[in-house]
């Protein structure tokens, strides 16, 4: 496609075709009042396009400032066109385009942590909230806690005023505001962790306990760590979609995000020091989200993942490829059917409703969203999407094939090589890990399956789980992933 010359910019909205929308309120009276660690695309599809109508709204000083904590690329790609962007909302009807101007000014964390430091101890920040991803937090995932031999919080506890991580610019913002006497800002998780609010917190007080027993304390002690749930399905950006929203738009976006049109956050409604109104931007507040995470992680997060392993195995490219072949879907439908009766959720839920709308979710032809994307950061997700149910199902006396066939297909994948023999790019903070101990063990499940579910840090003392991922396991290597769970789900 031939690019146009004009970039999308402040200077050009009203250059925009009128089906496009933009921001309805004048951005030069907009303050920083958050600053967003992780300027990924799921922030800038989901907790910024919130923001960006509460600013509609009038809530003008609740814009963000975003922080990547390692690559240039976004920063990069955004400020030349004055943090504007588009996200792309597709449905199998069509497209509708829309740009977002909550995002004020990004940050690179690498190249001035103290900068970044600065700006979050500034006292008109007000919310401090992380998409970081679930290893972001340097933590054990079996356990939640802090992993205090991670090489950035080694790093960390040396440099505490030059910060790598998450829980490292936290801590070092606090502190700081700690020692001015202003009032602390409300930290907010977004990731996909069970109990997310609960699990920052210990992690972020255990690092800084380190530093300090009495800034641990008053860390406890004085600021919020909502927990929350979010749900929205966001690909990755491809030079296709860039193409496709330059035409839309007639002018260029360097970096625009695709997503579905469902949007879900689920927030406690704890704030340190005040908040935009949430709801009005369609964000349910309430006292307890506990039962809203684990129905999104066991539900969506869990069959999400059951496809990308095991639909990668078999050849398939996007979950909605993966969803056409009927064994698949039966498999994700299936995933929910078994974790949902670990679930207690309030009054008035309907889990059933919920379940089918995540069946259409995943099958929108429109979304391309790759097998090989989600899988990523594998030992980091197991624990709450599948781990938690499986042992759930086990205290209750049921059984626990078909998510154990989701972790035997995590485990094949991880081995590094797929069923022709291929490399397989493993995306995984333990991957060489695994592919040492899959060298060891060779493709023989007997072997395999033991010396995965051996590292401590996935599987902590999960020894019941052995046999069933251990036969699950032999079936992919005896049939293939393809012919396993079209087995699995005719039985």
């Amino acid at each position: 496609m031939r690019q146009t010359s004009m970039r999308l910019g402040r200077a050009n909205l009203d250059r925009l075709p009128p089906a496009i929308r933009r921001p309805a309120y004048d951005r030069s009276r907009v303050t920083p009042g958050i600053v967003h660690l992780g300027l990924g695309a799921f922030h800038r599809a989901h907790q910024a396009v919130v923001i960006d109508d509460c600013l509609a709204a009038g809530a003008t000083s609740w814009g963000i400032v975003g922080a990547s904590l390692r690559s240039p690329d976004t920063r990069d790609a955004l400020a030349p066109q004055d943090h504007l962007y588009t996200i792309a909302v597709r449905a199998a009807e069509g497209t509708e385009h829309r740009v977002i101007g909550a995002l004020l000014d990004s940050v690179v964390a690498r190249e001035k942590p103290a900068a970044l430091v600065e700006r979050m101890a500034n006292p008109a920040t007000r919310i401090a909230s992380l998409t970081v991803t679930e290893k972001g937090y340097c933590h054990t995932p079996q356990t939640g806690d802090l992993d205090e031999r991670h090489p950035d919080i080694v790093h960390d506890l040396n440099n505490f005023d030059a910060p790598r991580s998450a829980p490292g610019f936290i801590v070092a913002a606090l502190a700081r505001r700690r020692a001015l006497g202003a009032m602390p800002f409300t930290v907010l998780c977004c990731d996909n962790l069970a109990a997310n609010g609960h699990t920052v917190r210990r992690i972020v007080t255990q690092f800084a306990a380190l530093r300090s027993k009495d800034l641990g304390k008053w860390i406890a002690d004085a600021v919020a760590f909502p927990s929350t749930m979010v749900d929205r399905i966001v690909p990755e950006t491809t030079v296709r979609d860039r193409d496709a929203v330059e035409s839309a738009l007639g002018m260029r976006d360097a970096w625009p995000v695709m997503t579905e049109p469902f949007t879900q956050w689920v927030v406690e409604d704890r704030f340190t020091a005040g908040r935009p109104d949430l709801a009005a931007a369609g964000v349910e507040l309430v006292t307890d989200v506990k039962p809203f995470e684990l129905m999104k992680l066991r539900l969506l997060n869990a069959s999400h993942s059951a496809l990308a392993y095991l639909g990668y195995l078999s050849g398939y490219e996007t979950i909605a490829d993966t969803m056409q072949d009927p064994h698949f879907a039966r498999l994700a439908a299936q995933v929910m059917e078994e974790a949902a009766v670990t679930l207690t959720m309030p009054a008035g839920t309907d889990l059933a409703a919920y379940r089918a709308s995540l069946l259409k979710r995943f099958a929108n032809p429109a979304l391309h969203h790759r097998t090989w994307q989600i899988a990523m950061d594998g030992s980091q997700k197991l624990p709450q999407r599948l781990l938690g149910a499986m042992q759930d199902r086990l205290a209750r006396g049921l059984p626990i094939a078909t998510h154990a066939l989701a972790v035997a297909g995590w485990m094949r994948y991880v081995t590094g090589l797929d069923e022709q023999g291929r490399s397989i790019d493993v995306r995984d903070p333990l991957a060489g890990e695994f592919a040492a101990l899959a060298r060891e063990a060779g493709p023989v499940a007997e072997r395999l399956a033991p010396a995965l579910l051996g590292v401590a840090k996935v599987f902590g003392p999960l020894g019941a789980l052995r046999e069933a991922v251990t036969a699950a396991l032999g079936r992919l290597y005896t049939v293939g992933a393809r012919q396993a769970v079209a087995t699995h789900v005719s039985a």
